[in-house]
């Protein structure tokens, strides 16, 4: 018993001896601060990333082909063309055996896309087994429907399997379009208890815009099963969190994670964001990191699907540059892809753009992944992606962007609480 007392004393003595030595690294840090939040990591997930939209449907097809209770899908939009088409003769297929179909849109991105599916369409859906609902209908005065729009890109699988990142449903992510090129986007597919978490976030707004309520345990499986089922491993290893913005539950929730981010950073950030118009706090631990001698990376794409916003981002990216960021621009077609890597530990793949809209206003969700692999995976992307891309600095900009444009930029900086 004394030998016991005395080893409990010494660990003590070593511990108060030693805590200051103990190093802090950055993704503790972002993992208790995101707890203090209301985020919560486990540690039992997998994530496969999913670089293209041809890798991204079919994966996922392949996994609602396999469906055997319920599909639920969250999307801003599903363009009326060949891929969503291709998906909804999947869905009521998958109708007809008994499993039950949930799907969610957003009203303005439908409305807002040059294909939208309009009413016929949604009737024609119905009838064949797909419980398929608008989110927030865009009805008179139309400007109090603007901000809060759901921006999620969420499906689930028999509770059991996730897909989220940033595609909505639609041909270009593989074919691209004439105006941008190549449409460059990123997913991921999630098993492991964080898909729980999606799916309380899919159910709540199936909740909001149906009035039904669903708490049924059925529909949360993923940490039940640990072995493979079609090449599908529904149990790993990785910390993973679900960062989720809404706009009366937790409003700051991902623009804090970002905070957190940057401000922990000791080594280095890369990040790809396509709307890169900033709100002042990120702008300013953006700043804060490279004066703390952190490596701060960024990309953007040169082609753009929208107008005014690309030459805010590009005022944005020269301004940081200026500041001793390193900025590369992504040439061959529009780099739509927000992730952001840190010191190379942790990283994060979702619907969220830095801009207002994403960080103020919308409904969004990111994965963050405490895992060194995945963020290499990432990493090596950006690599990659710097063969298509030109270094910005400050005489480039000059050659690159006319008076015109550059004042055009200067301009647009101005709206951007708007943009």
């Amino acid at each position: 018993m004394r030998h016991f007392v005395t080893i409990i004393i010494l660990s003590l003595f070593l511990q108060a001896t030693f805590a200051d030595e103990i190093p802090v690294t950055s993704d503790s840090i972002v993992v208790n601060e995101l707890r203090k939040d209301g985020v919560t990591f486990t540690n039992d997930n997998d994530v496969k990333l999913l670089m293209t939209g041809q890798e991204k449907f079919d994966d996922m097809f392949e996994a609602i082909r396999n469906a055997r209770q319920s599909v639920h899908l969250e999307y801003f939009n599903f363009r009326n063309d060949s891929i969503a088409m291709l998906l909804f003769d999947i869905l009521s297929e998958k109708a007809k055996e008994g499993v039950e179909i949930r799907a969610l849109y957003d009203a303005f991105g439908n409305s807002s896309n040059n294909q939208p599916l309009k009413s016929k369409h949604i009737t024609a859906l119905r009838k064949r087994g797909i419980q398929i609902h608008e989110f927030d209908p865009i009805k008179f005065p139309w400007l109090n429907h603007i901000f809060g729009r759901d921006h999620r890109k969420i499906v689930v699988i028999d509770g059991e399997i996730a897909y989220t990142g940033g595609m909505n449903v639609a041909d270009y992510y593989i074919k691209g379009t004439p105006v941008v090129g190549a449409w460059r986007d990123m997913h991921c597919r999630l098993t492991g208890s964080e898909v729980n978490t999606l799916q309380k976030i899919f159910l709540r707004a199936w909740h909001k815009v149906t009035g039904e309520i669903i708490v049924d345990k059925k529909y949360f499986n993923a940490a039940k099963r640990d072995f493979s089922d079609g090449g599908i491993a529904l149990k790993g290893n990785m910390m993973c969190g679900i960062v989720n913005r809404e706009p009366h539950l937790s409003p700051k929730a991902v623009r804090q994670f970002y905070l957190h981010a940057f401000d922990a950073a000791q080594d280095t950030i890369r990040l790809i964001n396509p709307y890169f118009t900033l709100i002042p706090k990120i702008k300013k631990a953006i700043i804060r990191a490279v004066k703390r001698g952190v490596v701060v990376q960024i990309m953007v794409a040169e082609p753009s699907d929208i107008p005014l916003t690309p030459d805010c981002v590009f005022y944005n990216v020269n301004k940081l540059q200026k500041k001793g960021c390193q900025v590369w621009v992504y040439q061959p077609g529009f780099h739509h892809t927000k992730v952001i890597m840190v010191d190379g530990k942790f990283c994060t793949v979702g619907s969220t753009n830095l801009d207002a809209r994403s960080l103020k206003c919308d409904y969004e969700e990111n994965v963050a992944i405490i895992d060194k692999g995945v963020t290499k995976q990432l990493s090596d992307m950006f690599d990659n992606d710097k063969k298509d891309s030109f270094q910005l600095t400050e005489g480039v900009y000059k050659k690159w962007r006319t008076p015109w444009q550059r004042f055009r930029g200067w301009f647009a900086h101005l709206l951007s609480p708007f943009l």
